[in-house]
């Protein structure tokens, strides 16, 4: 579908419904959305705006701390037998840097982009629970700070992002780094499972009128496959964590083979989650450049159908492949076979998504403005990922390479080529929503230039290095082994790829302060986003749209249906917004939208007590926080006192 040279409306149809008063509206919507500016407000409000970008603004803090521990790490490798790092301090920034980029960066910074855009691209005003947004964030805020805190004190992590057992048992390991991991990464889970349900329920419940599901966004489809994906994998996840804490601290043996564990275990519930995980990270940003193409290929997505049915298989058949991270491991030969099997079918459905952008471009006109250039650049590194990847599903040839440097550039390529390019190419391509204001061009082309050329010479390297046999996890190596030359290069590629990522949080920083006011619809786009002001009102949309086609912007009658509603879908005597049907999003009624409230904060707060106080085995002031985090949650849930005016309409 072509979009229309013209954005404005012009020779609307007549509709029976009257034309809205705009200033009139404002003026009656406002009292009920509008947040007072205070210090109350900024702990208590449940805006999913503001919420969004609190999402962005952290995960990118944690970025750029994973970006340095990463830089030690290369400097530490540059050279044979460098002293840049003790062992002790390599190992426990190794583990960081992994830790923060998979479960405090790729997966909340893209949780950022769905908190700010799902209500934007489904036509509703807030997400459908809007404290528990809330508290998803206090808790991933807090879970991050707990963990680079024990870095910054010396007692970080130090068994890898993975934590193998028995090395991260208590002899091999003792301190308390390992119980930071695993107490951590359980409080950040309850965030993660609260974020995955509020995005499902808000796809299902909460479009708005006329968008039945072949009208829904790929971004967002992305995103409910993410969530689903969540909340099945991240038990085994967490299941591992109190087996590993309970055999650290309480003398328990579920994986100590002398009485009786298994350390294989470990692996099974780890990798269960450890493989979906990687779709958990890409699958949103494939939904980011599914949004990003058409618009700069002035036309609508191909293949529609087909992307959401790989949506679909992929997150199913992921959770089918996780034995192909154990194939040196000594399982059966014969149950490997059926995990090649699937770890070769799961392309698929990626590939599907590859070609479906490649005939959008095909068949449109491309202009690459920044966000297409970083999409483009995904394109390129994440396919030369994939390559490797179905080398990895053939078990000889995994064999031979496991655990080397072969393996560290696979997974590179596949998660920064497949996250961290679509992430900031949706940071270009929202900016102007987000903040009501242009990047730089010209500065935006030569942060992608950089970042492009940095990301092959980091890590296409690390493929011959691993080739010649370099080990993972090493802090040194000798000279001699033909490894000189490939890590030297490869360390030489952080210093171009690290002045890319500052040009590109330069050119930001700067767009955000001083960039050219935006347009509501700079680009022209497709999604209900771009029906809204930049950035937004409180209430999205004065008049909930009424969606005819999957390309609703452009399309004139659902524009037209921006300015002629009845009070189904301008509600402005209230604080709410419409619920519709799960199949044909068919009007259903008004939903009452939650106020602003401190208790997400105060849970997140106790809960943030009961942990550290039980890494510090101070077990009355875990009872304590964990006596504040119930009363608070039975507060919350507590129903509220309705007047006899309320009961009646309810009733």
């Amino acid at each position: 579908m072509t979009p229309p040279r013209e954005v404005t409306v012009a020779g609307a149809p007549e509709s029976a419904a009257p034309v809205v008063d705009h200033a009139t509206l404002r003026e009656q919507l406002e009292p009920h959305w509008a947040e007072r500016k205070s210090l109350r407000t900024f702990f208590a409000t449940v805006d999913h705006k503001r919420i969004g970008r609190r999402y962005l603004v952290t995960a990118a803090f944690f970025f750029v701390l994973a970006g340095l521990d990463a830089s030690a790490l290369r400097a530490q490798l540059a050279r044979p037998g460098q002293q840049v790092l003790t062992p002790e301090q390599y190992n426990q920034l190794f583990t960081m840097h992994g830790t923060a980029m998979i479960f405090l960066f790729a997966t909340p910074m893209l949780f950022g982009f769905g908190n700010y855009l799902f209500p934007l691209m489904l036509g509703t005003r807030d997400m459908a629970f809007p404290r528990l947004n809330a508290f998803g964030y206090w808790v991933f805020l807090f879970a991050g700070l707990v963990m680079f805190t024990s870095l910054a004190v010396g007692n970080g992590p130090d068994g890898g992002w993975f934590a193998y057992v028995p090395l991260t048992r208590t002899p091999h390991s003792p301190g308390l780094g390992l119980d930071v991991y695993s107490l951590g990464l359980l409080f950040l889970g309850i965030s993660t499972t609260a974020g995955a349900i509020n995005f499902i329920v808000t796809a299902l419940k909460f479009r708005a009128p006329g968008m039945s599901l072949n009208r829904v966004p790929v971004f967002v489809w992305a995103l409910v496959g993410t969530s689903f994906m969540v909340v099945f994998a991240l038990p085994p996840l967490n299941v591992a964590n109190a087996l590993l804490f309970l055999d650290r601290r309480f003398g328990t043996h579920f994986f100590d083979v002398s009485e009786g564990g298994n350390v294989l275990l470990w692996q099974h519930l780890f990798w269960l989650f450890g493989h979906p995980d990687v779709y958990i990270i890409v699958m949103p940003a494939l939904g980011i450049v599914s949004a990003i193409i058409p618009t700069f290929s002035r036309r609508g997505i191909a293949a529609y159908p087909l992307i959401v049915l790989s949506i679909a298989a992929t997150s199913i058949i992921a959770f089918g492949v996780w034995v192909h991270h154990m194939f040196a491991t000594g399982l059966p030969q014969l149950s490997l076979s059926f995990f090649s099997a699937a770890s070769l079918l799961i392309t698929i459905p990626s590939g599907i998504q590859i070609f479906a952008w490649l005939a959008t471009m095909w068949l449109g006109k491309v202009r690459l403005d920044v966000p297409m250039l970083f999409a483009v650049g995904f394109l390129v590194t994440f396919v030369l990922g994939g390559f490797t990847g179905v080398m990895f599903a053939l078990v000889a040839f995994d064999q031979q390479v496991t655990d080397s440097y072969f393996v560290v550039a696979h997974f590179h390529y596949v998660l920064f080529g497949g996250a961290v390019f679509p992430i900031i190419a949706g940071l270009y391509y929202w900016l102007p929503k987000i903040t009501g204001r242009m990047y730089h061009e010209t500065t935006g082309r030569w942060a992608f230039a950089l970042m492009f050329t940095g990301t092959q010479l980091t890590f296409f390297p690390m493929h011959i290095s691993g080739l010649l046999g370099m080990p993972r996890r090493i802090s040194s190596y000798p000279a001699g082994l033909g490894w000189d030359v490939w890590n030297l290069v490869a360390s030489s590629g952080v210093v171009v790829l690290g002045a890319g990522l500052l040009l590109v949080l330069g050119g930001l920083l700067h767009a955000m302060r001083r960039g050219r006011p935006a347009l509501a619809d700079p680009w022209r786009g497709d999604t209900l986003e771009w029906a809204t002001a930049s950035p937004p009102e409180h209430y999205n949309f004065p008049v909930v749209p009424e969606v005819h086609t999957l390309h609703p912007m452009w399309d004139e009658r659902t524009r037209t249906s921006l300015d002629r509603a009845g009070e189904d879908r301008t509600l402005a005597q209230r604080r709410a917004t419409p619920t519709t049907t799960e199949l044909d999003g068919g009007y259903e009624r008004a939903q009452e939208v939650e106020t602003e409230s401190l208790r997400p904060f105060v849970l997140a707060i106790g809960l943030l007590v009961v942990v550290v106080a039980a890494l510090l085995s101070w077990w009355w002031v875990a009872a304590v926080g964990g006596a504040v985090a119930a009363g608070t949650l039975a507060g919350w849930l507590w129903p509220p006192e309705r007047s006899a005016e309320e009961a009646g309409v309810a009733s």
